[in-house]
């Protein structure tokens, strides 16, 4: 292909692709032409940001050869097309790139609000009617551009970022491009397909059909083609002004509850209708119904009421078995799945009581404290004001300071950072309950600029606010800044402009995408060292290569705001090939507020689908990978000594270098993994376990088992199977030896002595025996062997090649096990994870798993007489895969049979089996596991 001709036009082109394309760009190219010699007009392209998606894009055009328009989101972007396509021009070649929305240059890059700029006007029709078709509503000048692609010929069409075709604009381009039958569209993004949501796929299917995937962010690193990168968090906690308030927030919430547990707060008070409705459950609900029902029905309100009698506040639910989660007091969420169903039930907004009304006015009054509303249908989630806090706390300002001074003293000169907010101001006023708590610009890029400017160790950095429409920096700074320009912009016509924050403005005659390349050139330049700006212009698509620290402080948790705010960091630098790239996230939490982990979930949110690498070289997703303290459930208790380990990393980039093992082999795809946390931590860590062989020695419903054997196979021989032929030895020697017959009997009567001593030694030794195999039965309860279990059913149906002894089991620097098998990793993580964890939903099977007897000379002679009593059981559930029918059902009972214990799997739409689910949920069989799952990457 690189060396063909294309027509354009009625005339023929040499087209060759440039000449330094990494193999993975050359990959997707010869995949998009497959596509078009199909018949096919249009596709998509995943790439990860820094990978070059710029250059893939121009490179299919210029294999097409035809008039080309680019749509991006934003102006950053704009200048980088241009130079590209400027850059791929041979000598001679007068195809040149612009902006003009007259499509007059070969290639033309536009922004998607040139396009979507809709007209207030045109909402309705003239009868008052809606508008069918999008382009009815747009703009003079977007219709007239809508003409232009039109006329324009045949068209190659490129749409960067083209996950923004889910916005306001996809249903516009939809059509538009519906209307171009013989244009090539290609549209480039960051996010894969597997992030979409299903009408947002819907969406893109039908624009483009599958996506050419390219490489991911870790292969690319592992490859050379992207640089190492840390992932780095840094927790605060709210200012003095923010927590008090956040305090009587919470003293609020906390009153409430107390007058909705008070006696008399209403014709039904809470407690009694938790008791008629969950513990007793009395007719009016429809009978007893089974807790197993509830709990799968009502999962949060089951978990509420459960939590409740953690506290002492209830009766404990007869079938209900507390766990590992349950045993904590009750959450905000909790109370307030709780408040939604008795509101609904006991207070209704046209209820006659007066008593009744006062209480429903409380509650409504009081809910805002944590971001809800009391509405006639129910509790609904609105905007908290203790989110806010969190989310804008002034510490996150002064957190950003300690972390860019701390890069500064260990990168020097080198150093370029980028800090992204969500808004250069803040969109609206503060509410009124937060006036006086946060600044009223609290937050923003520009209040940030001012705290990095106000410190000596950050000023120093010269740092620049760069949005869409502001340049802004000290006064200092500005004066290097205007001289530089000057000489780069010869007839911008700028100057600096006070304002009252103690910055400057620079304003001039300099359109936004001018304005962005020569601030950015500045900061690459080593003029200024930190770059403040907004997600929407420098969060993607927008490139510096010296990047190399990026501060996050945005509120934007979507897989693809997530991708593009990190890989700003990710380009290689020419100028420093030992490059390695930190993203830090700064968090405020507060234990003063029931809601003070919102800013926490938020982070956890941010890195549940995203890979990096952990302390033990593996590259995975979800927190952990930052620190191996870390759990998505709670913040950590000692976050300072988790700030001291982030800031100590800072110097320790060789460390990260190294943890991504560059250069070596990999596969490049994602294995989901689960990781299972056991209360008793293993000795050794960060290594990787050895799978272990079948027990020899299994606990039975009574007593032990010995699989392939009977018990007696197993034990020493005992009378008269060796006493007996030892005592006719003796008798044998002295009538053939001839002795007298008083010797004789004197011999007999030894012999008679002697017969019960060996009898009392072979039994103890029996029983001794007997001992070592109760406990060898009761050996460590090894989670690998449930995993062996799991792998061993997949592949009796079929769906594991290997079964157990494809196993990977690698336990953490944080002592968590970690299991995957890689030929069925989606099977084998799912099941495993129904198997370890408590009894719950509504499962088909379960299957016992009888506890051994202890080891004692009791139970051992017991086992030998054949009489040990029943062992205990518990229950676990049968994953559902394996339930589907009676083959799959064998396979795991034969496999729980090799490696856990002889039982079989019990019905639970029988009657005892029925009687057993109720009895056991709730109840988690392993009662020290937790287990999570997560995608490593291979």
């Amino acid at each position: 292909m690189g060396g063909a001709c294309r027509r354009y036009r009625g005339r023929v082109s040499p087209v060759t692709d440039p000449p330094d394309l990494r193999p993975y760009q050359r990959e997707a190219l010869e995949a998009v032409a497959a596509r078009w010699e199909a018949g096919e007009r249009r596709t998509w392209i995943v790439l990860p940001p820094g990978a070059g998606k710029t250059l893939v894009g121009l490179a299919a055009a210029r294999r097409l050869d035809r008039r080309t328009v680019v749509l991006v989101p934003n102006t950053a972007i704009q200048g980088q097309w241009i130079r590209t396509w400027d850059s791929l021009r041979p000598e001679g070649d007068d195809r040149t790139a612009g902006v003009e929305r007259d499509l007059s240059h070969h290639v033309t890059v536009l922004t998607y609000q040139s396009l979507a700029v809709f007209d207030p006007d045109a909402e309705t029709d003239e009868e008052g009617g809606g508008r069918a078709s999008v382009r009815d509503r747009l703009h003079p000048n977007g219709r007239a551009l809508v003409e232009a692609l039109h006329d324009a010929g045949p068209l190659t069409v490129l749409l960067d970022e083209c996950h923004h075709l889910l916005q306001v604009w996809g249903r516009l381009l939809s059509e538009v491009l519906d209307d171009l039958p013989d244009a090539h569209v290609i549209g480039l993004t960051g996010t894969p397909a597997t992030n979409l949501t299903a009408a947002e796929r819907a969406l893109v299917d039908r624009l483009f059909g599958e996506p050419v995937t390219g490489a991911s962010i870790p292969a690319l690193v592992r490859a050379g083609y992207l640089a190492p990168f840390a992932e780095l968090a840094y927790l605060t906690t709210p200012t003095p002004t923010e927590l008090a308030y956040l305090k009587d927030q919470g003293e609020r919430f906390s009153r409430m509850c107390d007058e909705l547990l008070t006696p008399g707060f209403a014709t039904t008070d809470l407690l009694p209708w938790i008791d008629a409705r969950f513990v007793n459950r009395d007719a009016a609900e429809g009978g007893r119904v089974p807790w197993s029902r509830i709990a799968a029905a009502e999962p949060a309100l089951s978990d509420a009421v459960l939590r409740l009698h953690h506290v002492g506040l209830c009766d404990l639910p007869e079938g209900a078995r507390p766990f590992e989660a349950h045993r904590r007091p009750p959450t905000a969420a909790d109370w307030i799945a709780l408040i939604d169903d008795y509101a609904k039930r006991c207070l209704p907004p046209d209820t006659a009581s007066e008593r009744d009304r006062e209480a429903r006015e409380r509650l409504r009054a009081a809910l805002p404290a944590i971001g809800h509303h009391l509405t006639r249908n129910g509790v609904r989630r609105g905007v908290s004001p203790v989110d806010r806090v969190l989310a804008r706390s002034d510490s996150k300002a002064h957190a950003t300071v300690e972390i860019l001074a701390a890069e500064n003293a260990a990168l020097g000169e080198r150093l370029r950072a980028l800090v992204l907010c969500d808004h250069e101001h803040a969109s609206s006023r503060p509410p009124a309950a937060l006036r006086g708590i946060l600044d009223a610009d609290a937050g923003s890029a520009r209040l940030q600029l001012t705290t990095l400017a106000g410190d000596p160790r950050t000023d120093l950095l010269d740092p620049v606010l760069l949005t869409g429409r502001t340049v802004a920096m000290a006064p200092g700074t500005a004066m290097v800044f205007l001289e530089y320009a000057r000489a780069e912009l010869p007839g911008a016509d700028l100057a600096a402009v006070d304002r009252p924050d103690g910055l400057c403005d620079i304003e001039g005659s300099w359109s936004p995408r001018v304005r962005v390349g020569a601030v950015t050139r500045f900061f690459e330049s080593g003029g200024s060292r930190v770059l403040v700006g907004t997600r929407a212009l420098l969060g993607e698509g927008w490139d510096a290569r010296g990047v190399n620290t990026v501060v996050d402080l945005t509120t934007a948790t979507t897989p693809t705001a997530v991708v593009q705010s990190r890989g700003r960091a990710l380009r290689l630098d020419p100028s420093w090939p030992e490059k390695t790239a930190h993203t830090w996230t700064v968090v405020c939490v507060s234990g003063e507020h029931p809601r003070g982990d919102a800013d926490w979930d938020r982070f956890v949110r941010k890195h549940e689908g995203y890979l990096g690498v952990d302390a033990d070289g593996e590259v995975m997703s979800g927190v952990a990978h930052i620190d191996p303290s870390l759990s998505p459930y709670a913040p950590p208790d000692d976050p300072g000594g988790l700030n001291r380990r982030m800031l100590d990393r800072i110097g320790r980039r060789d460390l990260t270098r190294e943890r991504w093992r560059l250069g070596e082999p990999y596969e490049d795809f994602l294995l989901p993994t689960l990781r299972v946390r056991r209360r008793h931590a293993p000795a050794v860590r960060g290594v990787d376990v050895a799978l272990p062989d079948p027990p020899r020695v299994l606990p039975g419903d009574r007593g032990v088992f010995l699989p392939g054997a009977g018990l007696s196979g197993a034990l020493p021989a005992g009378f008269p199977g060796a006493v007996l032929p030892l005592a006719a030895l003796i008798v044998l020697l002295v009538v053939f030896s001839g002795i007298a017959p008083l010797g004789f009997l004197l011999a007999a009567a030894a012999t008679a002595a002697v017969i019960p001593v060996l009898f009392r030694v072979r039994r103890a030794a029996r029983v001794r025996r007997a001992r070592e195999l109760i406990a060898e039965a009761a050996g460590p309860d090894d989670a690998v062997r449930y995993a062996c279990a799991v792998a061993d059913t997949l592949r009796g149906m079929g769906r594991s090649a290997t079964g157990a002894s494809g196993v990977r089991v690698h336990i953490d620097t944080d002592g968590v096990y970690r299991f995957t098998l890689p030929d069925a990793a989606e099977d084998f993580a799912t099941a495993l994870e129904e198997l370890l964890g408590p009894v719950f939903g509504e499962p088909g099977y379960l299957i016992p798993r009888p506890l051994p007897p202890a080891p004692t000379e009791a139970n051992a002679r017991a086992l030998l007489d054949g009489t040990p009593p029943d062992n205990p059981v518990v229950h676990h559930v049968v994953p559902a895969l394996f339930g589907r029918n009676r083959a799959h059902l064998r396979a795991f009972e034969d496999a729980w049979g090799h490696w856990i214990a002889p039982t079989r799997a019990i019905r639970t739409s029988t009657e005892p089996g029925a009687a057993l689910l109720a009895t056991h949920y709730g109840a988690s069989p392993l009662e020290d596991t937790s287990t999570a799952r997560r995608l490593t990457w291979s």
